[in-house]
């Protein structure tokens, strides 16, 4: 599955370290995240990080940004140093789309907003569907202070629309986000075309290791979100009532190992998922810190170390989503 990871670290770099996927095609498995990044901040974060190296840019119709991450993808191809293909973009489902008859209407706006013709990988955001309001840019509808669902997901319809996109050469991959094993499992029985990835949260307090069992069984890659414990994204790990979470980055076992390596405790975090294998989106809007946390191929944690980090897991979901809790088909009443 992985392609010469890590074995001559001099060799490796943000553009050029891969993991093959399930279907042959290979992955960047370092890359920009964008969620929670703002329009008028997206655009000058996605230019930097390709000037950076970085190939692997990650948005969602949720974020509302894919018009201007578009824009700072089309600026950098006109500029000539960079071609489409040696590009790798994710997008996923709306949740306001996520029904059979809506997968089309998803993919063909967020194609229009990111001026492509096709992106490299596709997922089902959440298994969760909400109810489409009159005005398109509600995304997140409320109601009674949980997000208005409109009952069970149609796993097996939705999927057979995803499988749909890459006979139309409109996604070249398609996969699954924060999905429990069960929901996995339930696509692999009807699934013409496997998902190659289930990205999720992940990070040292939270290393999902039951998780990523379950998956290399089918050959599925994990894709890390909130790889350095998510610290702006307090809304949603948040519960009104409870004591207050840890925080990773301040974490003494980080914060020696940062000292040790001569690196920040988010690199030594980042660093730590790159050598499980696993891919890696750090999200940051801040052109210093995309550079910074790309600034992880020139060093590689000790097994001793790479334990010591093993060794601080609190099996700590941080991104509980509390506000989607009373859907049918909530992911995170599994524990994994």
């Amino acid at each position: 599955m992985h392609k010469g990871f890590l074995e001559t670290d001099t060799s490796m770099s943000k553009s050029t370290t891969v993991v093959k996927l399930n279907n042959g095609i290979n992955m960047p498995l370092f890359g920009l995240g964008t969620w929670q990044s703002k329009p008028e901040e997206v655009k000058t974060a996605v230019t930097t990080a390709l000037d950076a190296g970085y190939r692997l840019i990650d948005t969602a119709y949720n974020y509302q940004n894919e018009d201007v991450i578009g824009e700072g993808i089309a600026e950098k191809l006109k500029g000539g140093k960079l071609k489409r293909e040696d590009l790798f973009i994710t997008t996923k489902l709306g949740n306001i789309l996520t029904r059979p008859s809506d997968v089309q209407q998803s993919m063909s706006e967020s194609l229009k907003k990111l001026r492509l013709s096709y992106v490299d990988l596709f997922l089902i955001h959440i298994p969760v569907v909400l109810k489409k309001q009159a005005d398109p840019k509600i995304v997140f509808p409320f109601k009674d202070g949980q997000l208005d669902h409109d009952g069970p997901v149609d796993f097996e319809g939705v999927w057979k629309e995803m499988e749909k996109l890459v006979d139309e050469g409109k996604a070249k991959s398609i996969g699954v986000s924060n999905f429990n094993v069960a929901q996995v499992e339930r696509i692999m029985k009807c699934a013409r075309i496997k998902p190659v990835v289930n990205q999720v949260e992940c990070h040292a307090y939270f290393p999902q290791n039951k998780l990523e069992a379950a998956m290399k069984k089918h050959n599925i890659a994990i894709m890390a979100y909130s790889p350095i414990g998510s610290p702006g994204s307090a809304a949603f790990t948040t519960i009104p009532g409870e004591a207050p979470l840890p925080v990773l980055l301040k974490d003494p076992v980080v914060a020696g190992l940062a000292t040790k390596y001569k690196k920040s405790p988010a690199q030594i975090l980042i660093r730590n998922l790159l050598q499980r294998n696993l891919i890696v989106i750090p999200k940051s809007v801040t052109p210093s810190r995309i550079r910074e946390n790309g600034d992880v191929f020139d060093f590689k944690l000790s097994p001793e170390d790479m334990t010591a980090i093993a060794g601080i897991n609190k099996e700590l979901r941080l991104l509980k989503f509390h506000m989607m809790s009373n859907a049918p088909d909530f992911p995170f009443n599994d524990l994994v």
